[in-house]
């Protein structure tokens, strides 16, 4: 989760009456379209979001699934974030929770907000589950929501080392139930060495592991200076990101966030080999706070366009969007 920052659907609880009910008797002269006019109407709010929901599938050029959005994110509504997933033609969207403290620093829902969305629009939505590896009940948070349908666990955005007994404690759990983990590498502030970070994916052959953020996407050039976070040096491959995505079968990228989307556009030539050489590894993500889902404002948006215009084949370009994701995540599309 990175921040950049209108569309408002307006919704309810319970939406109130769209048409009244006639207060008077019909006859038989009416016909059936004013019987129509006159019906009761009311519309849940459950029906108005996965009507919503039902729309993208209209819009979408081929199927997109985005790995990375949050509930509450900057205090954007579950509305707001169904009319963004709707303009930007998302398919399916993953919930990535903040866990019980910190909402990953963006006020971010927690486990129970991302599980109410998507069991309130499961068409759209599946949610992963999250806590502080810290914290002596992580493992108990992370299986109970495991247990009650998350598919993943992450966002892990925490100020731990990426290689400490914390993190050895989530990939323990991810590989028991066969999910995935989504980190947040950040220099000096969250999941730090990242140098050291293949023991993990060593010990841990079948937990698979998806990489985020400033540092992860910096580090895809072997020069790269770690107090950088949105270098636009030209690349040199065979940096580490470069070297675990290649080297290691349990790691996966997510573009998502103005750092995903700076890796593709600081060096589109590089970029453009970086996406033919993990075609296999790397999956879409939005990540952004907006409300309007287009535009400069949106880094969802313009990732969607950047992958769109730099992947060099539509069979390239349908892994990115959403057969690794399917693959990965066991999303149905």
């Amino acid at each position: 989760m990175e921040q950049l920052q209108s569309l408002t659907i307006i919704g309810s609880e319970n939406c109130q009456d769209v048409v009244g009910a006639a207060s008077w008797p019909l006859s038989k002269s009416h016909s059936s379209r004013a019987i129509s006019d006159h019906m009761f109407m009311r519309i849940s709010r459950r029906t108005f979001l996965a009507g919503a929901a039902a729309s993208n599938l209209l819009r979408a050029a081929e199927p997109v699934i985005d790995i990375h959005q949050h509930t509450n994110y900057a205090g954007r509504t579950d509305e707001e974030l169904i009319a963004h997933q709707r303009t930007m033609g998302i398919t399916r969207t993953v919930l990535l929770p903040a866990g019980s403290k910190y909402g990953l620093a963006v006020g971010a829902g927690g486990n129970d907000s991302c599980r109410a969305l998507a069991q309130e629009v499961p068409e759209q939505f599946v949610f992963f589950t999250n806590e502080l590896p810290d914290l002596p009940e992580a493992r108990q948070a992370l299986e109970k929501y495991l247990n009650a349908g998350a598919i993943g666990i992450g966002e892990q955005k925490f100020n731990v080392q990426c290689d400490s007994p914390f993190i050895h404690l989530v990939a323990d759990v991810a590989q028991e139930f066969g999910v995935p983990v989504l980190m947040h590498f950040q220099h000096d502030v969250y999941n730090m060495g990242i140098e050291r970070f293949h023991t993990v994916l060593e010990k841990h052959p079948k937990a698979s592991i998806i990489g985020h953020a400033q540092t992860w996407w910096g580090n895809i050039d072997r020069n790269h200076d770690q107090t950088v976070l949105y270098p636009k040096t030209k690349v040199t491959p065979g940096g580490i990101t470069d070297r675990l995505l290649s080297d290691y079968p349990n790691m996966f990228g997510d573009l998502s966030a103005g750092s995903g989307l700076n890796a593709l556009r600081r060096d589109e030539d590089h970029a453009r080999e970086f996406l033919v050489r993990h075609q296999d590894k790397l999956m879409y993500g939005s990540d952004c706070d907006d409300r309007v889902g287009q535009g400069p404002a949106c880094s969802g948006a313009q990732c969607l366009e950047t992958l769109r215009r730099l992947a060099p084949a539509k069979e390239i370009l349908n892994k990115i969007l959403f057969r690794n994701a399917s693959r990965v995540l066991k999303i149905v599309v």
